[in-house]
Formats: structure tokens, sequence, C-alpha cells
């Protein structure tokens, strides 16, 4: 996890929310590693996790990661909770939980639906009061302080 956070730390002077992602081979190899760079690419798919997915299968020479450990510092959304199945990956292991986006656990658990062919391990929580700092002081530094707000109030959803 202290890598994923390394790795996570990257992602904020682009303007991208710090997450940082890490797959390790059955041996403990970094096989890849990812920060978001949805905001530095333009790229709705760019979350951390994809990123080391990717990173991980070239380095590998295969989509196929069984055995890999996908280490990430804030629980998967959706579309990462589908990669980490699709790529056969056997553990997932997270930081931060996410009450409001989290797929594997908190909001959905898609990894641990029997429906499907394949389910992965979770372990949560790890290191989750530093993964969650990190997050909460992203997302601080992005808001206005009070005084300045007046009478301000959050838009309505699709504003």
């Amino acid at each position: 996890m202290g890598l994923a956070l390394s790795v996570a730390r990257r992602a904020a002077p682009t303007g991208d929310v710090p997450v940082g992602a890490v797959v390790l081979s059955a041996d403990g190899t970094v096989l890849g590693e990812g920060a978001n760079r949805r905001e530095a690419d333009g790229d709705p798919t760019a979350h951390a996790e994809v990123l080391a997915l990717r990173e991980a299968a070239r380095v590998a020479g295969a989509w196929r990661l069984d055995g890999c450990t996908l280490v990430v510092t804030l629980e998967p959304c959706t579309m990462c909770a589908g990669a980490l199945l699709l790529a056969r990956v056997e553990r997932l292991v997270l930081g931060a939980w996410d009450p409001k986006a989290g797929a594997t656990g908190s909001v959905l658990d898609v990894v641990r639906d029997r429906r499907l062919p394949h389910r992965v391990e979770v372990v949560g929580g790890v290191r989750e009061d530093e993964c969650g700092a990190l997050l909460r002081s992203f997302f601080a530094g992005r808001r206005a302080p009070a005084d300045d707000l007046g009478a301000w109030t959050a838009p309505s959803p699709g504003e």
C-alpha cells in the first residue's frame, strides 16, 4: 500500500483525484502501476486501476493476470471492478472504502457476484486512515473557504 500511496500522489498536480494502484505478481513482483489520469489525458477510462492493469498485462505478455493482486488506495468503481474480473485478478487490497461509488463491497459488490464466472478476494481498509486523509486533503484544497462562499449552495446534479 505504501507504493500505491506514492503513486497516488503523482495524480494531484494534474488535477486528478489522487488514487494510486499497483499490480503485483504471485511472487510479489510489481508488474504495473497507475495513478488517475482522467483530467491529464481527457480520458474517462484513465482510472488508476485500469492503467495499472494495462501495464501489468503488457509486462506479463497476457491479458490474464491469474494469481495477481491489485493494491489500490480507494475502493474501485463499477468500471474498475469489471476490469478486475475480466483480467482474472485473484485478490484486491484496498485502502479507503468509497461509500458513494464503491463496487467491491460498499455500494455494490461486483467482484464477488456469484452469478459471474470469476470472483476476486477482497481485503479492505488497509492503511485506510492514510488513504482517506490523502483524498480529504485533495478535496479540501479544491474547495473555496467558507468565508468566500457567502450563501453558496451545492449545484443540483447535472449543473
